[in-house]
């Protein structure tokens, strides 16, 4: 039997498990997926002992994003760009490496009928999480995609590796008094229920707001969003599945549907 897995550390709680093995199900795959505690300074071992055993692809997730990169025998471009790895294949003796993120947050968007073309993006945070969408979300031809961040050269850094002139770099206070038809939130605030410090002035009832971060109740970011009236805010679950399924499709030729898996994965949060 084929045998995939995720890598992370912590990685008890993944969804991982639960969205491929629904995957599988609803396209009649037979596979085995695991998730597999790698050392903090054992990634690599790990990788190498789950190949041996026959294994056929993972995906990383913190904090082995980075390594997995490193570790990759040919990288696709938008893990290249993204500057990190999610998605391991394993074939004829090499590592493939593949960043599955942006896509998921795309395909959300357009689950939810988030029209991206043309559209004004405003993009908050330069970290790893907004580097991963950058590539994906310019392939659907945005008007233009404005990265804020707190400190402005490192959002000005980022841009430089993308030679793109719809990208633009900003701080959160230069935010105001300008108008966006989608915000996306790719900073880790809500995790520690802060607010990124942009002015509730962007925010209109044709705004669409977007956390990459997911949980039971609606995050921080877009409690605020709705309270300054925001008509549609959407949270990172839907991502979480679509990147999902973009990996499952890699490994085994076959696009899973989304939604049966995320409405099941939705229920189980509310219950837990």
């Amino acid at each position: 039997m084929d045998k995939y897995c995720v890598f992370g550390n912590p990685i008890k709680h993944s969804r991982s498990p639960f969205i491929h093995q629904s995957f599988a199900k609803k396209t009649d795959q037979t596979l085995e997926y695991d998730t597999y505690l790698a050392e903090i300074d054992g990634f690599s071992k790990a990788v190498y002992s789950f190949i041996d055993k026959g294994g056929k692809g993972a995906n990383v997730t913190v904090p082995f994003k980075e390594e997995a990169l490193a570790l990759s025998d040919q990288l696709s471009e938008r893990a290249q760009l993204a500057g990190a790895v999610n998605t391991l294949t394993f074939k004829n003796g090499k590592i493939y490496g593949d960043n599955t993120d942006g896509e998921g947050l795309v395909q959300d968007l357009l689950r939810h009928s988030v029209g991206i073309a043309n559209s004004k993006i405003l993009l908050l945070g330069a970290g790893g999480a907004a580097r991963g969408v950058i590539l994906p979300i310019l392939a659907q031809n945005p008007e233009s995609i404005t990265i804020a961040n707190r400190t402005i050269s490192k959002a000005e850094k980022l841009i430089e590796q993308f030679n793109n002139d719809k990208l633009s770099a900003c701080s959160f206070e230069q935010t105001i008094a300008k108008e966006y038809d989608v915000i996306i939130n790719a900073t880790s605030a809500s995790l520690s229920g802060n607010l990124p410090a942009i002015s509730a002035s962007i925010i209109s009832n044709s705004t669409v707001c977007y956390d990459m971060v997911y949980g039971k109740s609606m995050t921080p970011f877009l409690i605020w969003a709705k309270n300054e009236g925001a008509d549609k805010v959407i949270d990172g679950l839907g991502m979480l599945v679509g990147q999902a399924a973009e990996s499952f499709d890699i490994w085994r030729g076959i696009k899973p549907a989304v939604e049966p898996v995320l409405k099941s994965l939705r229920a189980s949060l509310d219950t837990e």
